[in-house]
């Protein structure tokens, strides 16, 4: 049992438990608000899970966009939809339902860009990536709340995570323009996968402790895109080391 300010017991798993020391807000509104953005967060996966399926399955789907030129073009546009959609969504992610439509066609082109990845991987690959994935998502979500009942703050990392971020975004360029060798994409990918693991802990506090409760679009947007860059780094890693 966890013990609330006041002297009142209040037990975690029935959401009435305060999260962190000195906390003024209600409790139960922040643990609905931190239901709602799992829920959200859980469809979103699903969603993925079965669009990716669908597109590792049928096989003349991820043959028509890498070997027709008109495929290869609406490549292009999925891979640059996630970006154009993010703008907007920021601007709308309080409003609905436009929130929710956007939500819908971000997570469903991610989805196709993370099928048409794992058409061209090995199974084993996919399978390695998807355990690891779960393994550390869960374990520092977990974390991450005991640490924040013990009055830790994560908002510190904002800065160095964001400058970590440009820094992988300069050397993917330079990867795309002058590839490098197995090596060197493993350890790159190793480090960017440390930056997501980092960001899901930074973003798991900020579900805890700041976001507020029209943000719960944006909380859901944030932890997504952690999981699934993590898991397209674990699998970059997985693929160099494979080879």
């Amino acid at each position: 049992m966890w013990q609330m300010p006041g002297g009142k017991g209040g037990d975690i798993e029935t959401g009435n438990g305060a999260l962190y020391p000195m906390m003024l807000e209600s409790p139960q509104l922040r643990w609905a608000f931190i239901r709602k953005v799992y829920s959200i967060l859980a469809i979103q996966l699903l969603l993925t899970v079965a669009v990716a399926a669908v597109v590792v399955t049928v096989r003349p789907i991820a043959l028509f966009f890498v070997s027709t030129p008109a495929g290869l073009g609406l490549y292009i546009v999925l891979i640059l939809m996630p970006l154009l959609v993010l703008c907007p969504l920021h601007y709308y992610h309080q409003k609905h339902p436009i929130n929710f439509i956007l939500l819908g066609i971000l997570t469903v082109s991610i989805s196709f860009a993370i099928g048409l990845t794992c058409a061209f991987t090995s199974g084993k690959v996919i399978f390695e990536a998807v355990i690891l994935t779960a393994v550390v998502v869960v374990s520092l979500t977990l974390y991450t709340f005991w640490a924040a009942k013990r009055g830790h703050d994560f908002s510190f990392l904002g800065p160095f995570l964001f400058a970590s971020v440009i820094a992988i975004m300069v050397f993917s360029l330079i990867q795309i323009l002058f590839p490098m060798g197995k090596i060197t994409t493993m350890i790159f990918g190793c480090l960017a996968a440390l930056v997501f693991a980092g960001y899901i802990v930074y973003d798991t506090d900020n579900l805890i402790k700041r976001f507020s409760y029209d943000d719960y679009i944006w909380a859901a947007v944030s932890l997504y895109l952690d999981i699934i860059n993590l898991f397209q780094m674990l699998l970059l890693v997985l693929s160099a080391s494979d080879n």
